[in-house]
């Protein structure tokens, strides 16, 4: 049998499907206007190429002849990777949850009209046979082909009743009043309700990362303005939460890098996929923490985290790679586990027992017959088990881990999705600048600079961002998170070095979101741009999701590129934004994390520190800076040859061999020439 349309597609996740006896097609126009001329509904399933479910199903209905005949005969089927089309899964996710009141996930498996490619029907994964209190997929197929023929007026009103809702979902009335003051509070008074007081995190199993609840928490606790004991409840939420995650199986504690999400309370299983756009803000996040606490666990995590990404998932390119495959061998989770007699072999007689009590082989097995390496047990409680010192327990265990990663390079691994996404390489590439940054590392640096000199090159084209590339070809408009994503890191690469070129980038990218993607009528940003494809809805997506909200992440990064360069227009469109998302942020505060991180930063203009002078002494000065650590802080170390800058950054001019300004909102202080001054300074900016 030839392969279906899916084989000329850049897409892992599509290619995967390219020799179904499905007739798979591609969303594309043509697809759609063959849908159209036939009267055939059409089956829309979205996934993506690390999804275990998204295997089962396909083996189980996707590669049997006879499913496929039925789909064939009654649908045009569609296939989306949910990772290239972020679009079109907010939309079909939202519908979803309207048609059956219950959350979505993937695969998710819609069924359209199709003239205009509204959902009457959806669900998620549907088994071969009856299961799980689901029907088979092969009766549902015969049920819903039946009811398209059958019951065409109760699906015309039920779309229009659909449409109307998402319409509601998706706009943002604006408004005139900002959020109240408090909300930061609010927001972490919530977030402390559903916080796990003994395995950390927020709420019950399956238990996700939520790095941006974690920032919310950051922020509040550094409030001068927040009393201290709930300052110091918000930073024990953070920091313990961040503990028990590093030490769960969660974290891959042989390889470094954390997978999507815990099965359980404790962190211990995960769902075995790797995604980037989770391991960009939790490295982030741990070498912040690390930065303001000093604690050797955050650090070992954060290092761990970016050798894994260098390692694993960077491409000889530049690019980062999107994610590693839950499965291998046709088996989840089959790369990571281990049995103590197979672990037993590879250690010395003094690695095994102390090795064993730490991760757990010496209790009961955790994962269908085999065990998941987590921490069961302190480095403390080791030196007193085996009457070793701790540097000894230290030593013995990465040894032992060395050790059993090399045994772990000869297994088959697991598949990787080698398709570059600029959006999640942009919260990559921002968290390898905050590792370089804070923990002094240069190949950190090196590693965030190819990942944007290839976006540039490769995605960047006649001024406007494409969103993802994959065998050589670049392809599809980008969307807000493209942009917003982007703009971020790179204010934070300017941070770790001054580059001209990057700024003039950063410049061009601020005014594309305001050009392309700003609702010019009620404020804020659309999720995609003005001239994108026109889909059944426009999402508009304030809240933060598994990734931040591009909404909050362009409202924050204008907000921090209008006042480095003393532009109204950009500090005027994140007013607006704000403003816009003030009711959906008065509800409920917690799932607004990145936009309560620029509403506090809008309320409480961020420092802004500007250095001129020469190379040696900026460095001096800059690492002054590392010693304490805010968010609310932002420093460009700029040398005295630099020429053509903004008028803001040229009158801030070089005053022997090193010069310090002082800046909140549109004020500065007067220029400071004195390093002990400065170490002043900035001592008094962390107090306040």
């Amino acid at each position: 049998m030839p392969p279906n349309q899916l084989i000329n597609e850049t897409s892992p996740y599509l290619q995967q499907h390219a020799d179904n006896p499905v007739d798979w097609h591609p969303w594309n126009a043509e697809s759609l206007t063959l849908a159209k001329r036939l009267n055939k509904p059409i089956l829309l399933s979205v996934g993506y190429s690390a999804c275990h479910w998204c295997h089962v199903m396909a083996h189980e209905s996707f590669e049997d002849e006879a499913t496929a005949a039925l789909m064939n005969d009654l649908f045009i089927n569609i296939k989306v990777d949910r990772e290239e089309r972020p679009d079109l899964d907010k939309i079909y996710q939202t519908a979803h949850y309207m048609l059956t009141q219950r959350n979505g996930g993937w695969p998710l498996t819609m069924f359209l009209t199709p003239n205009d490619q509204i959902p009457f029907f959806g669900g998620t994964y549907f088994p071969r046979e009856a299961h799980y209190g689901l029907p088979s997929f092969k009766d549902l197929l015969r049920q819903i082909a039946d009811a398209y023929t059958q019951r065409k007026n109760d699906i015309i009103n039920q779309n229009q009743s659909i449409l109307s809702s998402l319409n509601a979902v998706f706009s943002s009335p604006g408004q005139s009043i900002l959020p109240n003051g408090n909300i930061l509070e609010r927001a972490c008074r919530n977030l402390s309700t559903s916080f796990d007081q003994s395995h950390g995190g927020f709420g019950q199993a399956p238990k996700f990362p939520h790095p941006t609840n974690i920032e919310i928490l950051l922020r509040y606790s550094l409030l001068e303005s927040s009393p201290e004991s709930e300052a110091k409840q918000a930073m024990h939420m953070a920091e313990f939460s961040l503990e028990k995650m590093a030490h769960g199986g969660m974290y891959d504690q042989i390889g470094g890098g954390f997978c999507r999400y815990s099965v359980d309370d404790l962190w211990m299983i995960p769902h075995f996929e790797k995604m980037l756009y989770d391991n960009g803000p939790l490295l982030a996040l741990y070498t912040q923490v690390f930065a303001l606490t000093g604690s050797p666990l955050f650090k070992r995590i954060a290092v761990e985290t970016a050798d894994w990404v260098m390692a694993e998932m960077q491409s000889p390119e530049g690019g980062y790679y999107s994610s590693l495959d839950a499965d291998s061998e046709g088996e989840e989770g089959k790369f990571y586990v281990w049995t103590p007699d197979e672990v037993k072999a590879l250690l010395t007689e003094e690695e095994f027992p102390v090795f064993a009590h730490r991760y757990g082989l010496d209790r009961q097995a955790n994962f269908e017959g085999q065990w998941h390496l987590h921490v069961s047990t302190d480095t403390e409680e080791l030196s007193r088990k085996f009457n070793l010192e701790k540097p000894q327990v230290e030593t013995l265990l990465n040894s032992a881990r060395t050790k059993l990663y090399n045994q772990r390079k000869k297994r088959i691994w697991p598949g990787r999705d080698e398709k570059i996404l600029v959006s999640w390489n942009a919260l990559m590439i921002k968290g390898m600048a905050q590792a370089a940054q804070h923990l002094d590392n240069d190949q950190y640096a090196n590693s965030a600079n190819r990942a944007v000199e290839f976006i540039f090159k490769t995605l960047w084209k006649d001024g406007r961002l494409l969103a993802t590339y994959k065998d050589g070809k670049s392809h599809l408009n980008a969307y807000l998170d493209d942009y917003a994503f982007l703009l971020d890191a790179l204010i934070e690469l300017l941070q770790l070095k001054w580059n001209s070129q990057l700024l003039t980038w950063a410049e061009q990218i601020a005014e594309i979101l305001l050009n392309q993607f700003e609702d010019k009528e009620q404020g804020g940003f659309f999720f995609t741009s003005h001239d994108h494809e026109q889909l059944i809805q426009r999402p508009k997506s304030l809240a933060d999701e598994a990734m931040p909200s591009g909404y909050g992440v362009a409202t924050l990064a204008l907000q921090r590129l209008g006042w480095l360069l003393g532009e109204s227009r950009y500090l005027e469109a994140a007013e607006r934004s704000l403003k816009a998302a003030a009711s959906a942020m008065q509800q409920s505060p917690s799932a607004y994390g990145s936009l309560l991180g620029a509403y506090d930063e809008y309320l409480n203009p961020a420092s802004l520190i500007i250095l001129r002078g020469n190379i040696n002494e900026l460095s001096r000065w800059k690492n002054e800076m590392r010693k304490q650590y805010s968010p609310q802080r932002m420093c460009f170390a700029i040398p005295e040859d630099t020429v053509n800058l903004p008028a803001s950054l040229a009158s801030k001019k070089p005053q022997g061999d090193c010069v310090a300004y002082l800046c909140s909102g549109t004020s500065c202080s007067n220029s400071i020439t004195e390093f002990k001054t400065f170490q002043k300074r900035l001592s008094k900016i962390s107090t306040e």
